[in-house]
């Protein structure tokens, strides 16, 4: 037996003698750099978004607390900073257990754990066992003990896309690792034996399984007290969800953040460690996210019921079942707050449903009601709810349930601030995962009557003044004038008020009214006047039309364009990221936020003034009154739009230190209904998310710049005021509200010029 063992053991010394000579070099580990993944911050410092194959958050080990590193240590290697790297005695325990398997299992210390995990395999040989020791020694007599842990703890897989304790802690827990209890650093510090296995997500019960455990052996090692393994025991762990309501559902936002650094870094973007930080405050992400999707689902509850998502066979066996729901839901999962669930039984009057959590609800009374016609004993197949039906649920405010619909209409909403042009929320979408079309920046769509104020900010420096009176009266303008088929426009509400101020004009988004002003300002020079703001000529044809927003923007470029309003009269820039890091917090780059002069002026300072008047009376009397109505506040500036067969609905409005911009419609344009406009659609959306934004911020009341005067209780410009500015625009002197089209034939350029000329006189 002698001879045998020293004959294993000269074999052993013989491959390793071998074997050492082409070992790897392991002093890149003095300068231990993992992949680590692009972070993205919000402006107060959350975590908004990652990128990268590795979630890993880089932590030296004077960082790490001391409980993690007890539970790692009691359930890995109690004797780490004991040994030498290899326990010998673990070491041939294994090998006993499995004599003649040839292969070997456990006794992994957590220096030989370090060097699988880094260099070598997973598989479990001799000859990778004896590679595995060989890098041992080498990694014990190059680095420290803390230096061979802090690799450990931020290298190690545990599931879920995360690489290493503290990157686990923000994915399991949602909370920095800093602030683990002793109960969650027990649950933490069971994943690296099998990740899938004890992850608290998928397998709650094998993971609180584990935790005992692990909070035992703490216990026996003498790293906690008795009375800490009784709390750790009893503590209940909140996990995170994608669904939790904390959440900053920034995808859209960290999406073309990640374009922009992926531009100037390439492929290092995933794996150097950069931090950007952003403008976006994650409380102002929050309730933008919540606001449109909650116009949305308002908006889908008016809908005809679509019927259910799926059908499927419900097994009679309590197994059966259980898989079959399963596998359903899995295909269909929730989406935010809208719930997936399988119907077990179904009538008339109650709907019992079973969620992905395995939560029977029952849905009944006026919860019911949005599905009224799948509920119908005579509904189609493919829209009857029963048995075995997939459908979406929502909780409502009294904690009841209500049936829904995932919504085909899409939506978008961007705040900014209007001053530096920092973005400070942008919703691209109802939901990322479902549709990844980012419609703040690529949804090219007609603006409708939110496109008017441009028009106006025209008309005041051709001597239209708020008081022009205007006739809002029945126009046509036949085939020779379009070019094409004739044209006879109308008013929203097929009503003609007749001669009404421009103030009043744009309050009630007449359109007659916004035609006759573009006639005076010309076409070609109001096509020349909204290049200022940021829009692009070619977007707007130099016709008649461009007075309803017939062109196309995307709702950053309003955005951008009503700001100039809001600032005074400046363009500036949407921009997203303030600042750059390495993984060591070392700055690569720093963004200042812009300053406004001279040299980013768009238009004159009286201009937004007087246009900032009018935009207030829109929320105060016109199509958007619900605005100060409702917020109590009177610093409320904006303009609904809603263009021909509601197939856009906007608003877009600012306060002085915010501006925001929401649209609703659908991908493929389609009408919205009869009944659905901006005012109605878009402005709640706009109006909630400023009720959070606006909350601690003091009412703004603008200045009065020069060149402006107040004339029984009405601005003008200096040199054109009530007697001096146009009087009126298509109104003869006994003219009323009529019926009666105004014939139209358009003049040649240098006749309008002539017009105008004679107008200003």
């Amino acid at each position: 037996m002698l001879a045998a063992v020293a004959s294993v053991l000269m074999v052993v010394a013989i491959a390793m003698a071998m074997a050492y000579p082409n070992l790897p070099d392991v002093s890149d580990l003095l300068d231990y750099r993992p992949k680590l993944p692009l972070r993205v911050f919000s402006a107060e410092g959350t975590l908004i978004g990652e990128f990268g194959e590795e979630r890993r958050q880089l932590t030296p080990v004077r960082d790490i607390p001391q409980v993690m590193k007890d539970a790692v240590l009691a359930i890995e290697d109690a004797r780490f900073y004991q040994h030498n790297g290899v326990d010998f005695i673990g070491v041939g325990r294994a090998a006993l257990a499995n004599l003649g398997q040839l292969k070997s299992q456990g006794a992994s210390t957590i220096t030989m754990q370090v060097a699988r995990n880094v260099y070598l395999t997973s598989e479990k040989t001799y000859t990778r066992k004896i590679y595995e020791m060989l890098l041992t020694f080498k990694m014990e007599h190059l680095l420290s003990k803390d230096q061979i842990l802090e690799i450990y703890m931020n290298q190690i897989f545990l599931g879920n896309r995360a690489y290493g304790f503290a990157a686990a802690s923000e994915a399991y827990f949602g909370k920095p690792l800093q602030n683990v209890t002793v109960a969650e650093a027990a649950m933490l510090a069971g994943l690296p034996k099998a990740p899938s296995a004890y992850n608290p997500i998928n397998n709650p019960r094998r993971a609180k399984s584990r935790q005992l455990y692990i909070i035992d052996r703490m216990l026996v090692n003498g790293f906690i007290t008795p009375e800490q393994a009784v709390t750790a025991k009893e503590e209940e762990i909140h996990i995170k969800r994608g669904a939790n309501s904390a959440q900053v559902n920034a995808e859209y936002f960290t999406e073309t953040v990640r374009q922009l650094i992926y531009a100037q870094y390439g492929d290092s973007t995933y794996t150097r460690g950069l931090n950007v930080y952003t403008t976006l405050r994650a409380n102002d992400q929050i309730a933008a996210y919540q606001a449109l999707r909650r116009g949305i689902m308002n908006y889908e509850r008016r809908q005809v019921y679509r019927g259910p998502e799926k059908f499927i066979t419900l097994p009679d066996d309590p197994q059966g079942l259980e898989d079959a729901i399963d596998d359903a839901l899995l295909e269909h999962p929730d989406n935010g707050d809208v719930l997936s669930a399988v119907v077990l039984q179904a009538s008339a009057k109650m709907i019992r449903a079973v969620q992905q959590n395995g939560d029977v609800v029952e849905i009944s009374g006026d919860g019911l009601t949005p599905a009224r016609s799948g509920l119908a004993d005579k509904a189609p197949a493919n829209t009857k709810i029963r048995r075995g039906a997939v459908i979406r649920i929502v909780q409502t405010p009294k904690l009841s349930w209500e049936i829904t619909q995932l919504p085909e209409v899409e939506g978008a909403f961007v705040a900014m601030d209007p001053k530096t042009g920092a973005i400070r929320a942008l919703v691209g979408g109802f939901d990322f995962e479902k549709n990844k079309f980012n419609h703040v920046t690529q949804a090219w769509r007609q603006p409708g009557s939110s496109f008017k104020p441009f028009i106006y900010s025209a008309a005041l420096e051709n001597g239209v003044t708020p008081a022009t009176i205007v006739n809002d009266g029945p126009l046509f303008f036949s085939a020779g004038v379009t070019g094409g088929q004739p044209w006879e426009p109308k008013n929203y509400d097929g009503k003609f008020e007749g001669p009404i101020s421009l103030r009043r004009g744009l309050a009630l988004s007449k359109n007659m009214v916004s035609i006759r002003v573009l006639q005076v300002v010309g076409a070609q020079n109001a096509q020349n006047w909204v290049n200022r703001f940021g829009f692009d000529a070619d977007k707007h044809p130099a016709y008649l039309t461009m007075a309803l927003g017939s062109g196309s923007v995307t709702p950053m470029q309003m955005a951008t364009a009503y700001s100039v309003f809001a600032n005074g009269g400046y363009r500036v820039n949407p921009w997203m990221v303030s600042r750059i890091t390495d993984q060591r917090g070392r700055v690569l780059t720093e963004m200042a936020a812009p300053t406004l002069n001279e040299s980013v002026r768009a238009i004159d300072a009286r201009n937004a003034f007087v246009m900032d008047s009018l935009l207030q009376e829109v929320t105060r009397s016109g199509t958007a009154a619900s605005a100060q109505r409702t917020l109590k506040r009177p610093d409320l500036y904006g303009k609904t739009g809603t263009t021909n067969d509601s197939l856009d609905a906007w608003f877009a409005g600012f306060q002085p230190t915010l501006t925001a911009i929401t649209w609703i419609g659908y991908d493929t344009p389609r009408k919205l209904g009869s009944r659905e406009t901006g005012g109605g659609l878009s402005l709640p959306v706009w109006i909630e998310y400023m009720r959070h934004a606006l909350k601690d911020v003091p009412v703004t009341e603008i200045p009065v710049p020069e060149g402006v005067v107040n004339s029984e209780g009405e601005w003008f410009y200096t040199e054109y005021t009530r007697a001096t500015g146009i009087a009126t625009l298509g109104v003869d002197a006994s003219m009323t509200a009529t019926t009666e089209p105004q014939v139209i034939q358009m003049p040649a350029a240098d006749e309008r010029k002539q017009i105008l000329e004679l107008f200003k006189n």
